[in-house]
């Protein structure tokens, strides 16, 4: 298949455990096997996971780009990478999966700006959203999470299997009859949809902009363009220094406007005792988001957990052990640490 100039590109948002993370994953799965497709993954926290959860296959480079929201914290990196990702990739299509705690219009004016408007074909951008948010009253009061909706051209109401239909139904009510109007509302389960919903032409930004345009992100940029070292430690490979040791792992911490992420990453030849480890997650409270590549024995699983509702799957990772929580409350992470290390059984 030809290399083509102008990437497709899609946008897949939403707020925290919403499933977009699943929801790439299944289009991974119907990726045509002659196409190279490049995934641009940003997380909020300073350890990166959410590559981990993705599937493996040929032809797929998955770029991870930690530590704050893509359009804010990290606006000078988001272009940087780009550029080199479509360098060095040449792909046939782009998907971006921005931090469930970002802004995405940024992310659409960096997209459509003067150093990617002959790159960048940007198409449907695409919002995941868990009708379960309906029973949390300061999600909906968040501007992000208003800000993702407003942003979308279509939206997905995902995690149906876990929610009482009523709610489900509310959620669907609510989305269609958002302004600007969406091109399309699906229900789904599991984050599956059809490949062929990508190719659809987005709905006009410049239109939407009084809805959708989050008045700190464009204020926060300036500032955050002249902070050099914040700009390298998006680049800064998460080995380089220091490294986890067994039974010693890295840990990274960051928190801004109100919201905290602890993140570790432990030593390819830690493995945990996952029953005692789960019991143990299942235990932690005041979380938002807990999400884990864990290893035990010689494979690895998920953990993913959005407040109380936690998930354990099979996983194709096979680097290392890594764990990420972020809360509205300040935890105490040497506390947090000691509850998992306890929790290895070897170094294998």
């Amino acid at each position: 298949m030809q290399r083509i100039t102008k990437v497709p590109t899609n946008i897949i948002t939403g707020f925290l455990g919403s499933g977009k993370t699943t929801a790439i994953n299944q289009l991974i799965k119907q990726k045509p096997e002659d196409e190279v497709w490049a995934i641009l993954v940003n997380e909020f926290g300073q350890i990166g996971i959410d590559s981990a959860l993705m599937a493996n296959q040929d032809n797929l480079h998955i770029k991870e780009l930690a530590g704050g929201c893509v359009c804010c914290t990290l606006g000078p990196s988001l272009t940087i990478t780009l550029a080199m990702l479509l360098r060095r990739v040449k792909p046939h299509r782009l998907i971006i999966e921005p931090t469930g705690l970002g802004h995405p219009a940024g992310i659409v004016d960096v997209l459509t700006g003067i150093s990617f408007e002959e790159a960048i074909d940007l198409r449907s951008i695409i919002c995941v959203l868990d009708p379960a948010v309906l029973e949390h009253p300061g999600i909906l009061a968040n501007p992000i999470f208003t800000d993702q909706l407003n942003l979308a051209d279509i939206v997905l109401i995902n995690r149906c299997d876990l929610s009482p239909a009523s709610l489900c139904q509310e959620a669907q009510q609510a989305c269609e009859n958002l302004f600007p109007p969406k091109e399309s509302v699906l229900r789904t389960l599991f984050g599956v949809f059809p490949l062929s919903l990508l190719d659809n032409p987005r709905q006009s930004f410049e239109s939407m902009e009084p809805y959708t345009r989050h008045a700190g992100a464009k204020k926060e940029l300036p500032q955050v363009a002249s902070n050099t070292q914040q700009t390298s430690l998006a680049f800064t490979p998460m080995y380089s220094e220091p490294k986890p040791m067994p039974g010693k792992p890295v840990r990274k911490s960051h928190a801004q406007e109100g919201i905290f992420t602890h993140g570790w990453v432990f030593d390819a030849k830690d493995a945990f005792e996952f029953d005692s480890l789960k019991a143990e997650l299942d235990r932690m409270t005041h979380l938002m988001r807990l999400k884990a590549a864990i290893k035990i024995g010689h494979t690895w699983v998920s953990y993913n957990r959005v407040f109380q509702d936690a998930s354990v799957l099979p996983l194709a990772w096979r680097k290392d052990s890594r764990f990420e929580i972020i809360s509205d409350t300040a935890l105490d992470p040497d506390e947090i640490e000691q509850r998992l290390v306890k929790h290895l059984v070897s170094s294998q």
